[in-house]
């Protein structure tokens, strides 16, 4: 697979754009991670200021290890935390703790395209699993069919890394607008740094969908040179 050069077609845009946010993001949270908040206010105390502000105090704000393993859990109302971004005073901190609760605010007025992601993450990973060895057994049995299921199956991952993209946009701008309303962000390198930081992140998503995509197109295409042989052969 990898020695064909159709695969790199269908690929390499997706790894170059992915390299290009992951360096985006680790250059921006760096700078701004040493842009300290007024007053001192770290990422757990944001993301709690925030939610309690629009009535979400049933929601706990729990740190967690991993660097950049801040996320939203739906599930069990909690919303988890790096140690790097829970425990520190800086704009990188506070934009990334404001995402996070922009996520636990879409859950709870029941926005649409989060509800639909939640809704599809068990057979999006159950689909991950079974469908290479639908592709491979489909293609080494002469089956089409069984392969095009596999093919099928693939798909899925692309569609929840479109979803994922309305609900990642959203997330940043509601934590943007929540951040200067509320006064946590002032002044205008305070403003950019979040902006920087939460741009940096969206480009993570794009790269995903961009990568799925890229795959999926050419499994399809893999099958489709198959059939195309199998039939030019009878």
């Amino acid at each position: 697979m990898f020695e064909d050069p159709l695969f790199w077609v269908f690929v390499l845009p997706g790894l170059l754009l992915g390299a290009y946010a992951q360096s985006r993001i680790k250059m921006n949270v760096a700078k701004y991670s040493r842009v300290a908040t007024d007053g001192g206010i770290t990422g757990a105390q944001v993301a709690r200021r925030l939610l309690d502000s629009q009535g979400l105090q049933n929601v706990a704000v729990e740190s967690t290890p991993g660097m950049l393993s801040d996320h939203y859990d739906p599930r069990s109302k909690t919303l988890r935390l790096s140690q790097e971004v829970y425990f520190t005073p800086s704009v990188a901190a506070a934009g990334i703790a404001a995402h996070e609760a922009g996520h636990a605010l879409q859950d709870a007025v029941d926005y649409f395209p989060l509800e639909v992601r939640t809704y599809i993450v068990p057979a999006v990973q159950l689909a991950s699993k079974v469908a290479p060895w639908l592709f491979i057994g489909g293609i080494i049995l002469g089956l089409p069919t069984l392969a095009w299921s596999g093919v099928i199956l693939f798909g899925s991952s692309f569609i929840f890394s479109l979803i994922t993209l309305p609900v990642e946009f959203d997330a940043s701008s509601r934590a943007q607008e929540l951040l200067v309303s509320h006064g946590i962000i002032r002044g205008k390198e305070q403003i950019t740094g979040v902006e920087k930081v939460l741009g940096a992140a969206a480009w993570t998503y794009v790269a995903a969908a961009v990568s799925a995509i890229g795959s999926w197109l050419f499994y399809v295409f893999v099958l489709l040179s198959q059939v195309r042989s199998a039939a030019s052969h009878k």
